[in-house]
């Protein structure tokens, strides 16, 4: 009789992604441009920080690639505001992957030193799974999410290396326990920092501008 043997065969799907990802991140490094992963939901205001944050830099140029499901009407705001930009559009994927920004990098031409910001795809799930090649993720949250979302979406506030909460001129108005989502916040993500601010005023910006750069 034949002996069987059951061999498990492992390789992990993610690899190939992780190993683009590092390209990104040493050519960007070598040219002196900081990378920030914008995620957050659909509504939660990152094309908005964006504008808003790079509207206070004072030493570094900044550069934008927009990720959506469809359209451009991000990219053109931003352009018209004379923000170099690129357009990816996955066409219904729910993230970005590297091999998808690192088409997307050489058409910025940038060639000096600077702060780029990828916006992730409308989602609190799956772009907190993949690396891009950033250096940091940054998420952006709102008061008109709930209180709950640490506890729902633990893997986004995890992997946060800076939190922003957007939105906080409604909070008087609205059932949002600060206390509860920032004990949440911290019980997954000790040290990362929490910048409060408004998309409507632009209050609170300014701090985490100055910390970027």
């Amino acid at each position: 009789m034949t002996e069987k043997k059951k061999i498990q065969v492992m390789e992990n799907i993610y690899d190939e992604n992780k190993r683009i990802a590092e390209e990104i991140n040493s050519d960007l490094t070598r040219k002196g441009i900081f990378c920030v992963n914008i995620m957050g939901s659909p509504g939660a205001g990152k094309t908005t920080s964006i504008i808003h944050l790079i509207g206070r830099f004072k030493k570094y140029t900044p550069f934008v690639i927009e990720g959506d499901i469809e359209s451009d009407l991000d990219t053109q705001t931003l352009n018209k505001l004379g923000v170099k930009t690129v357009q990816i559009n996955t066409g219904g994927a729910c993230h970005l992957d590297a091999p998808l920004v690192k088409n997307a990098v050489p058409q910025l031409g940038a060639d000096k030193k600077g702060i780029l910001f990828i916006e992730n795809i409308g989602n609190l799930v799956c772009p907190a799974e993949f690396v891009i090649g950033e250096h940091i993720k940054v998420l952006v949250s709102t008061v008109t999410e709930g209180s709950d979302k640490p506890y729902k979406y633990p893997l986004a506030f995890e992997k946060a290396g800076a939190l922003i909460l957007n939105k906080t001129d409604l909070i008087p108005y609205l059932d949002f326990d600060l206390d509860y989502f920032t004990k949440g916040f911290r019980a997954l993500n000790p040290t990362a920092p929490l910048f409060m601010v408004s998309g409507k005023t632009g209050e609170g910006f300014a701090e985490m501008a100055e910390w970027l750069e």
